[in-house]
């Protein structure tokens, strides 16, 4: 009984952690994807990578400690993955930082599968950037990150030791980046806000909405035509930046 525990839990300590890295892993945390396929995937995971597994803690999977372990390797997972999904968000905050400055923030899309509604560019904008990084095999590091990490930080050694606050600050890196390549398109349409006002100031019978709205549109879509032409250079460096953070954090 005890050997067949240990061939068990060869397969099973794997498998909560590729469950709590799916659900936060780009893509494949979507809500589109049925948790079967999720569960299947994980599993296929586990046994891929069972010949490069160390070896594993050996207790009975109906006790109380194995569930508390398992419980310990889906959290670790989820916060693996952590700041893949922080370097996915940037497109998003990009998009509605832009959307706002060009007019379009009551273009709203309602997500009936996520619960929420979010800016129609900042979901477009997610979108090619889940595209970038599958284009980039990014996946695929996080999977070789994900079967090193039970050498760095084998089943068992607790996430108490792991750098949490570390993790909380790359909120600040998720803004900030979002920011810094947004601020082209911004200095644009602030550029052309401040046309439109002295216009308004030198002649009051103006009409700023009638002419200021469809210019300032056409020009956030001009600054975002000139956008695209950056975002695969720099998303490109945030994913391979969001990489190393993931294989740091379950660094010893």
């Amino acid at each position: 009984m005890a050997q067949i525990g240990a061939w068990l839990g060869l397969i099973w300590w794997p498998f909560c952690r590729a469950m709590g890295l799916f659900l936060t892993l780009p893509m494949l945390s979507s809500r589109y994807i049925p948790m079967r396929v999720k569960v299947l995937l994980a599993l296929m995971v586990a046994l891929v990578a069972l010949p490069l597994m160390p070896a594993m803690p050996q207790l009975e999977l109906a006790s109380a400690g194995a569930v508390l372990l398992s419980l310990e390797q889906i959290l670790l997972g989820f916060l693996m993955a952590m700041p893949l999904l922080f370097c996915l968000q940037i497109m998003s905050v990009i998009g509605g930082i832009v959307s706002m400055q060009m007019g379009l923030s009551m273009a709203i899309m309602n997500d009936p599968i996520n619960g929420g509604s979010h800016a129609l560019l900042g979901q477009w904008l997610l979108l090619y950037g889940t595209l970038l990084f599958l284009g980039m095999d990014g996946h695929n590091v996080a999977l070789q990150v994900y079967a090193a990490s039970f050498h760095s930080w084998p089943v068992g050694k607790g996430i108490f030791s792991l750098p949490l606050y570390q993790l909380a600050l790359q909120f600040g890196w998720l803004i900030a980046s979002a920011l810094l390549t947004a601020l082209p398109a911004v200095v644009a349409m602030l550029l052309v806000n401040l046309t439109f006002g002295v216009m308004n100031r030198a002649a009051s019978s103006f009409n700023i909405f009638a002419l200021g709205f469809p210019m300032a549109m056409l020009m956030g879509l001009g600054a975002m035509a000139l956008l695209q032409q950056l975002l695969p250079s720099r998303y490109g460096d945030y994913s391979a930046q969001a990489l190393q953070m993931m294989q740091q954090f379950v660094q010893p």
